[in-house]
C-alpha cells in the first residue's frame, strides 16, 4: 500500500509528522508520502488551512530529515498545491527549488469561492450558479493539467462534496479535463475521503474512473488523511472500485518519476 495524500500539522492535519509516521508504520504501508497544503493565492495572502507561504523551506527540511531516519517504510516528500492561473509561474519556480517526489494539483478556490470549505457557501447559490461553479472548476482542472507543473490530479469531482450535483450535462467538461490529464502524463487519484463526506462516494465516480482507464491515465489510491487513523481508510473498497473500473496497477513516485506496481 501507498498513502500519498496526507496532511500533518504543517497545514490542516491533526497530528505532527512523527505521529503520522508511526501511524503509517502501524498500518503496514510500503510508502508514506506527506503532502501538506500550499496555496499561492493571487492576492499573496495566506489561508488558514494551508501552511504559511514562508514555511515551505522548513517543511521540506523536516520531511527530508525524517526521510534519512525512517527505516520502517519509504517516506516521500510531496505537496498538495492549489492551481491559480495568475500564480502558476511563481508556484512552479518555488516547487523547482525543492526535491519533491510528487506534487498533487488541486483546485479548492474558484475566483474567491471556496469549493469545499463549508456547505453554507453553496446554499445561497441558484441552480444556474451551482452549474457555473462546476463548469469553472472543471475548466480550472484542465488548466492545472495543461500547466505541466503537477504529477497527480487531486479529487477530480470535488464540488460534489456536500451533495451539490450539477443539473446540466458536464460530460464534455469532464472529458476535456481527463484529456488534459492524459496529455500531461499525470496520474489521477482515487480519493477515498469522499466516502466519509455528505456525498458518500469516492472522488471520482466509477464512470469517471472508467473514462480515465480508457485514456490510459495511471491511478493512485489515496486517503486524503488529516489524522493518523485515516491513512488507509476504505482502501479495500477503493481497490475493488479500481478493479471494477479496469485498473490492475497503481502508480508510485520518487523524484517526480513514476512507476506502476500491481494492485
Amino acid at each position: 500500500m501507498t498513502t500519498y495524500h496526507t496532511h500533518t500539522a504543517w497545514s490542516d492535519g491533526a497530528a505532527p509528522l512523527p505521529a503520522m509516521c508511526d501511524a503509517a508504520a502501524g498500518a503496514g504501508v510500503a510508502e508514506f508520502g506527506v503532502s501538506d497544503h500550499y496555496v499561492l493565492l493571487p492576492s499573496g495572502h495566506d489561508v488558514d488551512w494551508a501552511m504559511p507561504l514562508g514555511f515551505l523551506d522548513g517543511y521540506v527540511a523536516q520531511v527530508r530529515d525524517y526521510i534519512e531516519m525512517e527505516t520502517r517504510f519509504a517516506l516521500r516528500l510531496g505537496l498538495e498545491a492549489d492551481f491559480f492561473p495568475e500564480t502558476i509561474g511563481d508556484l512552479s519556480a518555488r516547487l523547482e527549488a525543492h526535491p519533491f517526489d510528487y506534487v498533487i494539483g488541486s483546485v479548492h478556490i474558484l475566483d474567491g469561492f471556496p469549493i469545499d470549505a463549508d456547505p453554507s457557501y453553496w446554499v445561497p447559490l441558484s441552480e444556474s450558479e451551482r452549474n457555473t461553479v462546476w463548469q469553472g472548476y472543471l475548466a480550472r482542472m484542465c488548466g492545472m493539467a495543461q500547466s505541466g507543473v503537477f504529477d497527480i490530479a487531486g479529487h477530480l469531482d470535488l464540488p460534489k462534496k456536500f451533495g451539490d450535483q450539477p443539473t446540466v450535462d458536464l460530460s464534455a467538461d469532464f472529458a476535456a479535463a481527463l484529456d488534459a490529464i492524459a496529455a500531461a502524463d499525470m496520474a489521477l487519484e482515487l480519493n477515498t475521503a469522499g466516502w466519509d463526506k455528505p456525498v458518500a462516494e469516492a472522488y471520482p465516480t466509477l464512470a469517471l474512473l472508467r473514462e480515465a482507464r480508457r485514456r490510459g491515465i495511471p491511478l493512485v489510491i489515496t486517503a486524503d488523511a488529516h489524522a493518523p487513523a485515516e491513512l488507509t481508510r476504505h482502501y479495500p473498497r477503493a481497490v475493488a472500485l479500481a478493479r471494477e473500473a479496469g485498473y490492475t496497477a497503481q502508480a508510485r513516485f520518487a523524484g517526480r518519476k513514476r512507476v506502476e506496481v500491481a494492485l
